[in-house]
């Protein structure tokens, strides 16, 4: 066999076409497979300059390296895409050579990758955010697939979004309809931040091809973009309501955290982290491992003590963060019921029977009659308590629908127990609600307090408050009051009741203590920020 065969054989191992061009560029020679079927480079690819026969990207790039071609010296292999036909391309990897024997033609090899594909934008449905992700991942539990049969794929492209010329614009609306196919249904695919995908598939599924997917929606627009891919499986026992507000809790983690960590292990290990904390809250409430603090509420016009807030302590320590994840997680219901009870259990205790008792109600635990069916049925042999027992509402922005929990608020006040709306004045809702909600008291929140003693706007503002809260015989607390300046401010603007550290820190044995002041203070307790 003579060396040219042999020659031509070796040079095919390492490529799919070879290309001979000439000084100006133009094809002198070409043999081998075309990008696709029904192309024969030999008779259509001779005699036109190998740049028109790329994408306008990879002709800059081919320009560039031919400029730096030196006699001898082997080119890095560049990345290219070869033109199929008006509406497809194909991604390759060029290689060029000068030989000093046949200069000043130039022998260049491609070698092809991938598929060919369309050069138009796919149209595709939207991006999801994380909630809606949330939702078709429950849907996809409901349809009867097992905890265990779905899992997330997190892609990361750094520096997406950052450039706004029409080619990233066309490729990052490419990279969205890639993702979304990619998706067990064509359209569960979500874009967290700027930079990260998270698209909802099944275990096993190919990440890698999502990376390629990404690469060549980038080099159809000309661009090189890079991105990497994980998965993450959702593997939990537990019910799906439970799994569902995880993964809520995981996700948020995925979009706070830094583009440098791995997106599978922060959902993966908050994941886990999340329901090994929901089943530890969990058997601490069924235990009732927790103790209750009380801090007092005293009557701003007489200085004497008018009642006591149940604030509940994890190892004496506020519960903050628990009752907030348990919030999340939808467990504060039990929760609520378990504090209530404990309350009770304390103000038929010897020298709490004389005591009345506030205790916090999240708002989330109106969305249904249990808790008020349970309170009912727990005071029904003590109709003294419930002319004692104070239901304070927190988290008011979690009551979903107004007429109902105005309803079950209704059944308590009718049986004796009054009613409290906490930090009333933030955000723009707290005047529906209490239009909306019929209550004894508002507590009105400490931000309004921090500055009433220094700032006229603030005292302004306080009294509108308070004027529209008498109007509506509703009576006030004010929180965080920790001076006596604040306290005499609060105090003439009009508010009934005072809590904070000026009147006594939160204790497990209350001490009732007389105001250490000659004119009667209304006092109040300023470390209350919803669970204390």
């Amino acid at each position: 066999m003579s060396i040219s065969p042999r020659l031509l054989g070796l040079a095919f191992a390492s490529a799919d076409t070879l290309i001979e061009i000439d000084v100006d560029g133009r094809v002198v020679m070409a043999i081998g497979a075309g990008p696709v079927s029904g192309i024969d480079p030999g008779t259509t690819w001779v005699g036109r300059p190998l740049k028109s026969l790329l994408g306008r990207a990879s002709a800059v790039v081919l320009t560039d390296a031919l400029a730096k071609l030196q006699p001898g010296v082997r080119c890095p292999a560049v990345d290219v895409v070869v033109v199929c036909d008006k509406d497809h391309v194909r991604r390759a990897r060029l290689r060029i050579f000068l030989l000093p024997e046949i200069a000043p033609a130039v022998s260049c090899a491609l070698s092809y990758e991938g598929t060919a594909f369309a050069l138009a934008v796919p149209q595709a449905p939207p991006m999801l955010d994380a909630d809606t992700l949330i939702n078709r991942v429950q849907l996809a539990l409901d349809e009867g697939r097992k905890s265990d049969e779905v899992s997330l794929a997190f892609v990361d492209i750094p520096g997406l979004g950052t450039e706004t010329d029409e080619s990233h614009r066309r490729a990052e609306a490419r990279i969205e309809a890639a993702l979304q196919s990619a998706s067990i249904d064509g359209a569960s695919a979500a874009r967290l931040t700027p930079e990260r995908f998270a698209v909802l598939c099944n275990p096993g599924d190919d990440t890698a091809a999502l990376v390629e997917q990404v690469r060549d929606a980038g080099a159809a627009e000309g661009l090189d973009i890079l991105s990497t891919s994980t998965q993450a499986g959702i593997d939990a026992g537990l019910p799906p309501g439970l799994v569902m507000r995880a993964l809520r809790v995981a996700l948020k983690a995925c979009i706070e955290s830094g583009q440098n960590l791995r997106p599978d292990q922060i959902f993966s290990e908050n994941l886990k982290h999340t329901l090994q904390e929901a089943e530890r809250f969990s058997a601490l409430v069924k235990k009732r491992d927790f103790k209750l603090h009380f801090q007092p509420i005293h009557d701003l016009r007489t200085g004497e003590i008018h009642h006591l807030e149940a604030l509940a302590r994890f190892d004496d320590e506020s519960p903050a963060g628990t009752v907030a994840l348990a919030e999340a997680l939808g467990l504060i219901d039990k929760f609520d019921r378990a504090v209530v009870e404990k309350a009770l259990q304390q103000m038929r205790r010897p020298g709490f029977t004389h005591l009345t008792v506030a205790v916090n109600l999240s708002g989330a635990s109106l969305s249904n009659d249990i808790y008020i069916q349970t309170l009912l049925k727990m005071t029904q042999p003590f109709p003294e308590v419930r002319s004692r027992l104070l239901i304070e509402v927190t988290e008011t922005a979690a009551v979903g629908d107004l007429e109902a929990a105005n309803r079950r608020l209704g059944l308590l006040r009718d049986a004796g127990i009054r009613v409290c709306l906490d930090d009333f004045g933030v955000g723009a809702a707290s005047f529906e609600y209490l239009q909306n909600l019929s209550v004894d008291i508002v507590k009105i929140d400490g931000s309004f307090i921090r500055d009433v003693d220094t700032s006229e706007r603030t005292r302004t503002l306080l009294g509108h408050l308070v004027g529209l809260c008498r109007s509506l015989k509703v009576a006030t607390i004010a929180e965080m009051i920790e001076t006596e300046a604040q306290a005499d401010a609060v105090r003439a603007l009009g508010v009934d009741m005072g809590q904070g550290f000026l009147f006594g820190r939160p204790s497990a044995d209350p001490v009732m203590p007389v105001p250490a002041r000659a004119t009667p203070v209304r006092r109040r307790q300023g470390e209350v920020t919803g669970w204390g």
